[in-house]
């Protein structure tokens, strides 16, 4: 799944880099909203990888006061997804990290953090269907949830994907 032309119709038109960019970037802006610090590079991608699964949007709590630890534990389905569809996945959402970069609706500070430019996003989550929609709301909650779990390396081995 690594090259974009070898994709369908419809997983082009969901994994293009402008809608994976704006996804990891709804992630840097629920990291800042809930820790008031930039982002990691690696929070912002797993948190797209994530919100870009069915799967496992669908199993996603309505807040972040859940426990991750618990929540994967009760949604084995979850772990199974990341583990068959992280790395592909991934694949898809680094270009439009580096798209985001460019079009400078993210920014990078100099330790390699990544920050949401003051007027860059708006906080209104809109789009042309409830699909989109909830792509931007799930990356935006996994975003102030995933660090909540502690060290990322570890909320990665949760979900059975490799740090």
């Amino acid at each position: 799944m690594s090259e974009f032309g070898a994709l369908s119709r419809d997983e082009r038109a969901l994994y293009n880099p402008a809608f994976t960019g704006l996804v990891a970037a709804r992630a840097v802006q629920g990291h800042q909203a809930g820790f008031g610090t930039p982002c990691p590079v690696v929070t912002a991608t797993l948190a797209a990888v994530m919100a870009l699964q069915p799967r496992v949007r669908a199993e996603l709590p309505g807040s972040t006061a859940s426990g991750l630890h618990r929540w994967v534990q009760e949604h084995p389905t979850v772990r199974t997804s990341m583990t068959l569809n992280a790395t592909a996945i991934a694949d898809v959402v680094r270009p439009g990290l580096l798209m985001a970069l460019q079009t400078r609706t993210l920014a990078c500070n100099a330790e390699g953090l990544l920050h949401v430019p003051k007027k860059a996003l708006k906080k209104a989550i809109t789009g042309g269907s409830d699909d989109v929609i909830a792509v931007q709301k799930a990356a935006q909650l996994l975003g102030r949830w995933l660090p909540s779990a502690g060290n990322i390396s570890t909320v990665m081995t949760l979900l059975g994907v490799r740090p």
